[in-house]
């Protein structure tokens, strides 16, 4: 079980640079890498949603006690066998056209991506995400989200997912910011087989303790409230004998991926080389 005081304490630790780290106008830099071989930027993520030729749809999943479902997004690759399954675990700033993309990404590299929208029935008339008019008040909502909820409703995405009958039963989680915080934590739950975190921060010791999957960590050089976090981690983990890998790029930022513009080159650098390794993760351990 997550303890409470922890994922409490994931919401407010990500939540002040998470405001900080929506990325400036800027112009866009070309990838070095192959076409496609990265997710978006934020910039970019609508328009390769209209163009990606993969099914992707908006699913409600089933909630416990008559709760209202949760809404996701969840996108299916195209392969003629059953793939394992990545529950993409949003920022602070909720389902969005970038957290959709990845997972449509994913399901390019031949994973069943599904991503939850976990303020669902929070927003104005139960809605979630897209029912809020400001990214402010998506971040609000996300901060007031309790532990139990995210566990029930992570709990609850993960037994979605997994029963699809195109889906082998295996799964893991990627997360970024809020949700890289939450994606290590889940780590602890049962089944959970790997889980990637980008440039979130990690659970307490007796969380870790619980710890069953392998861990990946990605971290910006220059987003020192979390990446000073990496090397207790490392030694945390290791004295508890857990399987934890991390990597910080030089000269990038929080939330790198998203924000693949900015910092003059090495945040698309850390993107080019965070990625490839996020897909050999998951396929070594999924």
């Amino acid at each position: 079980m997550t303890s409470a005081p922890l994922l409490s304490l994931l919401v407010a630790a990500s939540f002040p640079l998470a405001l900080a780290a929506q990325p400036p106008a800027a112009q866009t830099p070309q990838s070095s890498g192959a076409p496609g071989a990265l997710p978006p930027s934020e910039a970019q993520a609508k328009p390769a949603l209209d163009r990606s030729p993969r099914h992707g749809e908006y699913v409600n999943v089933n909630m416990p006690g008559g709760e209202r479902p949760l809404r996701a997004w969840v996108v299916y690759p195209e392969r003629n066998d059953k793939a394992p399954v990545v529950i993409v675990i949003h920022e602070i700033f909720g389902l969005s056209d970038w957290i959709r993309a990845v997972a449509d990404q994913l399901a390019k590299e031949g994973f069943i991506a599904i991503a939850p929208d976990l303020i669902t029935g929070k927003g104005p008339g139960g809605g979630g995400t897209d029912s809020l008019a400001s990214r402010d008040g998506v971040v609000k909502l996300v901060t007031s989200l309790t532990p139990a909820e995210v566990k029930t409703r992570l709990d609850a995405t993960r037994e979605y997912a997994t029963a699809l009958p195109a889906a082998s039963g295996t799964v893991g989680t990627v997360g970024f910011c809020w949700g890289g915080g939450v994606s290590f934590a889940y780590a602890a739950q049962p089944g959970v087989k790997a889980a990637v975190v980008y440039y979130g921060t990690p659970p307490a010791s007796d969380v870790m303790a619980s710890i069953g999957a392998h861990v990946l960590g990605l971290y910006g050089g220059d987003d020192a409230r979390v990446t000073s976090t990496v090397e207790p981690t490392k030694a945390g983990m290791a004295k508890l004998r857990k399987a934890y890998e991390a990597e910080i790029y030089s000269g990038a930022g929080h939330g790198f991926l998203r924000a693949q513009e900015d910092r003059i080159g090495a945040n698309l650098k850390a993107a080019e080389q965070a990625w490839p390794r996020t897909l050999a993760f998951l396929r070594r351990y999924l």
